[in-house]
Formats: structure tokens, sequence, C-alpha cells
């Protein structure tokens, strides 16, 4: 299974959504790093379920647990292993779906690939998989805080309808984390939470889009070609569950534009390299970063996992009627904002550590 993630800096998810615990093994990340789980706890309660009505009821803390790679309080350049047990674990609630293929889920897809699956509420193709990324990108942020004064925020943009006029040079963390739907705009914010709450009582679902800034990303980050920055940003972004879309800069915007509009002027910095007077590129140019703040949104669907009815079939290939029940999010998004700059932190991380091996002798005279 494609459970690894990364060249220099690789992470490895196990777990299943009602197994006994999900976790992490990060490899390649440097010693001597000060690392505690507080500097974990913070991303995973942010991803946590049960933080409001918005999100599924379902209880865990998900209290990360530090079994490798760490001593006496900082990082040993060992392989670093995360677990997060899982303490509220009803597999008995999808005993009734077991045979039943639930629509727009990996149920099918699994068994058709695999023979077998695990329909304990989806498995390893469930969001609780993201927990070991959140943990793994907790961890790459403090790294890239540390040698770049780095800083990765994302938010909610849109929920359905609804989209927020926001600047991403202007949104902070507190605005971010002011309202359980994390749209740094509260009028948005206030009409997003409204109508997740309508969907969440009508047994229906909604989804939306996230938006990313890196800030302070140094120039020369990413690869030529294959491996370029934005191509590896979209592969992390878009291997996230629910998720649909990818946009960097002007994004499918910038197909009404013309390339007099679209282009990004260069002018003189005060640090002495060029910068641009717009970022519409969104920080990448030629796949290697240009030292402007890194912009790009996830289009995430509508939760799979409905109560309304919905027409089916079974593992005999019958047709079926199926009415999910469980615990589950009416929409993704909220609790998708940390995913998102854990996978970002990731790439970041990988590629700055890539970079390093480039930077071995001086610059030409």
């Amino acid at each position: 299974m494609g459970s690894s993630f990364g060249r220099q800096l690789r992470i490895t998810t196990f777990g299943e959504s009602h197994g006994g615990g999900v976790g992490v093994v990060v490899d390649g990340f440097p010693p001597r790093l000060a690392l505690e789980v507080e500097d974990i706890q913070r991303d995973l309660d942010r991803r946590r379920p049960g933080q409001s009505r918005l999100t599924t009821p379902r209880q865990e803390e998900d209290r990360v647990e530090i079994l490798s790679g760490v001593f006496e309080g900082h990082t040993i350049g060992s392989p670093i292993a995360m677990l997060v047990r899982n303490r509220d674990a009803r597999p008995g609630a999808y005993a009734a779906l077991k045979d039943l293929y639930r629509p727009s889920h990996a149920d099918y897809t699994t068994e058709a690939k695999y023979g077998i699956r695990d329909w304990q509420g989806g498995g390893r193709a469930s969001a609780r998989e993201t927990v070991g990324r959140v943990a793994a990108g907790a961890i790459a942020r403090k790294l890239l805080r540390v040698v770049a004064e780095l800083e990765v925020l994302a938010w909610v943009r849109s929920v359905h309808e609804i989209e927020a006029k926001i600047d991403p040079a202007a949104v902070t963390l507190d605005a971010v984390e002011a309202n359980p739907v994390r749209c740094p705009e509260p009028s948005a914010a206030q009409e997003m939470i409204e109508r997740i709450d309508a969907a969440r009582r009508r047994g229906d679902s909604l989804g939306g889009v996230v938006e990313c800034v890196a800030r302070n990303v140094p120039p020369g980050l990413g690869e030529p070609v294959f491996d370029k920055l934005e191509a590896d940003l979209a592969r992390a972004l878009l291997s996230l569950p629910a998720s649909k879309g990818f946009e960097i800069g002007s994004g499918f915007a910038g197909t009404r534009m013309t390339g007099s509009e679209h282009n990004d002027p260069f002018v003189p910095g005060e640090d002495g390299r060029p910068r641009t007077s717009a970022n519409r590129s969104g920080g990448v140019q030629g796949g290697i970063s240009n030292g402007e703040p890194i912009l790009v949104r996830v289009a995430f669907k509508p939760t799979a996992t409905i109560s309304l009815p919905q027409q089916t079939v079974g593992r005999d290939g019958r047709p079926a009627q199926l009415e999910a029940s469980g615990r589950h999010d009416p929409c993704v998004l909220p609790r998708a904002v940390p995913i998102v700059e854990a996978m970002v932190c990731l790439v970041l991380a990988d590629h700055w550590l890539r970079q390093r091996a480039v930077d071995v002798l001086p610059p030409l005279a």
C-alpha cells in the first residue's frame, strides 16, 4: 500500500480507523532539534474529532506518544515513531454495512484491489489516518521555524456557495482559530456555520476550499522537471481524504488572463535579491520557489457518509438502500485546515533538506 511519502524526509503512516491506534514513522529527520510532546500535541488538538457540533461527535483525545528517535528532549537522527491510541472506536456501528458498498467511499475499490477490506469505519481509507500526517507535520513545522523562520498557515476560504473575501497576507492564526469553522472573515464564518449546521440537521454534508500560505520561504526549493515544488505540493494535498482539486497562485483564474496581465514583474528587493511586484505564480516559478509567499488552495468534496437514504449494491451484486449511521463530519473543512498545513510543512521540509545537499560548494564568483 502507498503509505509512505517524501524523499529526504520520509514518513510512513500506519493504523486503521477502528483498530488499536494510528501513527507515523519519520525517517531522515536531522538530529539535535529540541522536540517535546507539546510541539506535536498542539497540532493534533486542532485536528481531533469532537471539537464542535460542526465535526464528528467521536471523542478522541488523540494524545501522542513518542516511541523512538528523541532523547533528553532532542531528536537523535534515528527514525521518530509516534503513536496515538484509539480510545473511542466503535467498530460494531459498522456491522450492518459490512456487505454493502457505501457510495463515494473506498469500499468497492479497496475490495476490488486487495480482495479484502476493513469495513470498520473504512480502515486505511478513513480520515483518521491523517493523525500520523499531522504528527509528522508538526515536527516538520518546528524544523522550518528554526532554520528559516518559515510559517505555514491555512484557513477555510469557502463552504458550499459561501466564499470569504480574504487577503492571504493579512491572515493570522488568532483570526483562523477565532471560530469553529476556521474562516478568518467573521461574517462569512457565521454564514458557513449556519449552512453546515443546517446540512447536519438534514443528514447531509457540504464541501468547500481550504487555502494555505507559506511565508518566508527561501528561494531555490524544488527541482525542475518531475520534482517541481508545485508538483510535490499537489501530490501531497491530493493524497488527502476527500480532496478533489488543487490550485497554486492564480490557478484556473489565470486561464482568463493574457500573458501581460499574468506575468509577475521583477523589482529590486530590500535584501538585494529580486522580488516580484505581484504573486500570480504563487511563489513558484519553473518548479522552484522564488522567495515570495507560496499560496495554494485545495478543494474538498462533501463528506461521503450521510444519513439520508442512498442507492447502492451489496457484495452479492443486488441493489440495496443504504441509511448510514455512526459519527461523521457534516463538513471536513474545519478539521482539514491543520492537515493541509501538515502536508505543506512536510513538502517544504523535505525540499529544504534536499537543498542542503546541493549547497555543499560556495557560489561561483
